[in-house]
């Protein structure tokens, strides 16, 4: 069986989540591939709101196996939270979930590093999430990197204090002011630890092979999004994994023949966190009513999410890259009450019109060239078939589905579950 996947479009906060939630039903096997706990993935179901940072979304559905790829870094101790929530809740996840042995683990220092790294910054600062994710991505890379498998090892701490005082250095390096108590950090980390090891270890990329033999079905969960993968992202402001489908055959050593459907999620308008280019960036009555009927603010870190109208180009851009073949949209009830909408199809980028991403697309290259659009009125919130949608959001959704060539499968019309409208059969 191929392993679909299922990835953001954007700049991340597109809702993955609640899609991988309300597809795992479909699929045996829900297995994060990339990033760590600045991922931010809201379910909401039966009144309750719940966001995941590193376990996948498919943990509340009994009978779904849910798995940690060896591309993710795990902090151990942001992972017993989300443990210690689940519990509360009844979730057996002992039963239900593994890790890859060849995941890395995020330690207190690397934590400490991110904070003195953009502490350094100043004003360029890139707007980390400081949850250690770059450094520890930073050891993978330079061979440094402690792993799940390791913790089955009988010198796993002594290779831990090595790796420990090795960051403290560094830290020390950066010269600037960063107080910590690692003491307190490090008893909070093992007491962590142990909880991680009581969960199974798997050598997960025989597991993916031979559940593909098996005919068992797999559904491939990214985190973050598509314009901040470590390659094709607006770099430097981006994440420090592919995010891109092609992080899907690394991540959880699938091989890019084995790749079935590559479901594409994106917001009707577009979002970001952080700092970084944003050619569609709104700064008046406009954006300031996405903020606030979208509730845009980061699962992860509680920072405002910057809003703007829909930006095609980038779009068309994240769709080629990762060759999506169904699109969902998130958030079209955002958008109820807009009297015109605005879509960005070109850009001018240095005197001349463009229709591509090009390498840089801070403001003083690009202007965007919108098209404009008739908006709706109706509340979409308690509509339930496509037949119910506005004519106005029909247009708006056949204009993206012409020029993007993708048809969109699903359209999102409110944070629950159950506000999700099947405009077509999914493949």
């Amino acid at each position: 069986m191929a392993v679909d996947l299922l990835l953001g479009l954007q700049w991340g906060d597109e809702g993955k989540g609640k899609i991988v939630d309300v597809l795992t039903s479909n699929y045996n096997i829900i297995a994060r591939f990339q990033g760590g706990p600045n991922a931010g993935h809201t379910l909401v179901f039966n009144g309750k709101k719940h966001v995941l940072h590193t376990i996948p979304s498919g943990i509340f559905h009994d009978d779904a196996t849910n798995l940690v790829g060896n591309g993710v870094v795990i902090d151990p101790v942001i992972f017993k939270g989300e443990l210690d929530k689940l519990e509360v809740q009844d979730v057996d996840y002992r039963k239900s979930l593994m890790i890859s042995r060849k995941a890395h683990i995020i330690l207190p220092t690397h934590r400490l590093l991110d904070a003195a790294s953009e502490a350094s910054k100043g004003k360029s600062k890139i707007g980390s999430t400081l949850k250690g994710i770059g450094p520890t991505y930073m050891d993978k890379t330079g061979r440094n990197g402690i792993r799940v498998g390791d913790l089955e090892l009988s010198d796993w701490k002594e290779r831990y204090r090595n790796l420990a005082d090795k960051h403290e250095k560094m830290i020390a390096f950066y010269g600037v002011d960063i107080e910590y108590n690692l003491k307190e950090l490090e008893d909070e980390f093992f007491n962590a630890i142990e909880t991680l090891k009581s969960l199974k270890f798997i050598d997960s990329e025989e597991y993916i092979y031979q559940a593909q033999k098996s005919g068992r079905t797999i559904l491939a969960e990214g985190a973050q999004g598509s314009l901040l993968d470590i390659d094709f992202g607006t770099y430097p402001f981006v994440t420090s994994s592919n995010t891109t489908a092609a992080g899907a055959c690394t991540g959880l050593g699938v091989a890019p023949n084995q790749i079935g459907e590559v479901f594409g999620i994106f917001k009707a308008y577009t979002t970001r966190v952080g700092s970084g280019p944003f050619p569609t960036e709104l700064f008046d009555e406009d954006g300031a009513t996405m903020a606030k009927v979208g509730h845009e603010f980061g699962a992860t870190t509680g920072r405002p999410r910057r809003c703007g109208w829909l930006d095609l180009v980038a779009l068309k851009y994240a769709c080629q890259v990762n060759g999506v073949t169904q699109l969902m949209m998130m958030k079209a009830d955002v958008l109820s009450g807009f009297k015109t909408l605005k879509v960005c199809t070109q850009y001018k980028y240095k005197g001349e019109t463009i229709s591509h991403l090009p390498y840089n697309i801070e403001e003083e290259n690009v202007e965007p060239i919108y098209s404009n659009f008739s908006g709706w009125k109706e509340d979409l919130t308690s509509m339930s078939d496509a037949s119910e949608l506005p004519k106005a959001l029909n247009d708006y959704i056949a204009f993206l589905e012409k020029e993007l060539e993708i048809p969109i499968t699903i359209v999102s019309v409110g944070p629950d579950r159950k506000q999700t409208i099947f405009k077509k059969q999914l493949v």
